[in-house]
């Protein structure tokens, strides 16, 4: 089944022109002028855009609006992105009813996310009752999703945990899914250029997921990541998927903010240090490709649907350097991998930003 028609508008089309030029703030004035015509689309896309200030002005209240404004008028993709708002609370009052009430409301709009969100979350396959959404809603035991499960301790100081069975093979190949039309070669920090560059120390691809990015079930899974860690979910970072092609690595690094960065202190101030890494394997028909901990005399091949975490800071939140670790190349197939870093204070403004 498709994705119900978005139509695009001339004003959205005339905007896309305007950003494909560089020139934003035509493209949001443009924006604003078709949405004040009526026009759904350019409800939708400058709502999204304000809400995370994507080359725009950050105005989430005002983008909230506007979603609200478009989904009450038909759209489904507003729907699904006040959906993923209500189940994480993020500029508005966390809600898991309300969330699954817009997933309901989006699939029985022919919405195929929203259809194969409400199955992952429920654990169903189709079904020749497959329309009957709302009942489908009502199975979903929110509690087995967001309870932490149990762990197995791989290495006690510096701490790595591992939790088999995670999440469930649909919700890996869901994360797949979405990445694989989105994945950029990674990038890594140069202290002496200042910014982001392409390195061969790091030469596998991501897909990164910020607040208009995500989903329900990925929200579902930040919870439940949450409750493992013991920190509140709006202490994670947008996450990423990481790929890795045959040969594809990231060779020995830290996780924590970088101390050469030019902004170090203030990153710190405003946002804390990345205490925990929480990675899931999203899949293990693959070679090689271990999780390697040269400090801690520890290689771990992860099996799919599993989760791992470690943490990267000391008691004190200072940087752990013991923490250096590497994702190894595989030498067949590929590897997919889920990956989330953990602040030790609220991050959520973070999630505006494009990450990855």
């Amino acid at each position: 089944m498709r994705e119900p028609l978005q139509t695009t508008t001339a004003g959205t089309a005339r905007a896309a022109a305007h950003d494909a030029a560089g020139r934003h703030d035509e493209a949001v004035n443009e924006l604003a002028h078709a949405a004040q015509s009526g026009a759904i689309d350019a409800m939708t896309e400058l709502g999204k855009r304000l809400v995370i200030g994507d080359r725009a002005p950050l105005l989430p209240a005002d983008g909230t609006r506007l979603l609200a404004d478009a989904m009450q008028a038909g759209s489904s993709e507003a729907a699904l992105r006040l959906a993923a708002m209500a189940a994480l609370g993020a500029h508005t009052e966390q809600s898991w009813s309300r969330a699954l009430g817009l997933l309901v409301r989006a699939a029985e709009q022919e919405s195929e996310s929203a259809q194969n969100q409400l199955r992952i979350l429920a654990g169903s396959a189709p079904s020749p009752r497959a329309d009957d959404w709302r009942g489908l809603a009502k199975r979903i035991d929110l509690r087995a999703w967001l309870a932490p499960p149990p762990g197995v301790t791989l290495h006690a100081q510096p701490l790595v945990r591992s939790f088999s069975k995670f999440i469930s093979d649909q919700a890996c190949e869901s994360l797949i899914a979405r990445a694989r039309g989105r994945l950029r070669r990674a990038l890594i920090y140069d202290p002496t250029r200042g910014g982001d560059v392409a390195d061969q120390m790091r030469t596998n691809s991501v897909a990164g997921f910020d607040l208009m990015d995500c989903d329900v079930v990925q929200v579902a899974i930040q919870h439940r990541i949450a409750a493992v860690v013991g920190l509140p979910v709006h202490n994670l970072e947008g996450p990423t998927v990481l790929h890795y092609a045959v040969g594809q690595e990231i060779t020995n690094h830290f996780d924590f903010v970088n101390p050469q960065m030019p902004s170090y202190d203030d990153e710190i101030n405003r946002r804390g240090e990345r205490v925990i890494t929480f990675l899931i394997y999203l899949n293990d028909d693959y070679g090689g490709g271990e999780t390697d901990f040269p400090e801690l005399g520890l290689r771990h091949k992860g099996r799919r649907r599993e989760g791992l975490f470690f943490v990267n800071a000391l008691p004190n939140g200072k940087p752990d350097t013991r923490m250096v670790h590497a994702g190894r190349a595989p030498s067949s197939g590929e590897k997919w991998v889920f990956s989330q870093f953990i602040r030790n204070r609220v991050a959520l403004n973070a999630r505006a930003e494009r990450v990855g």
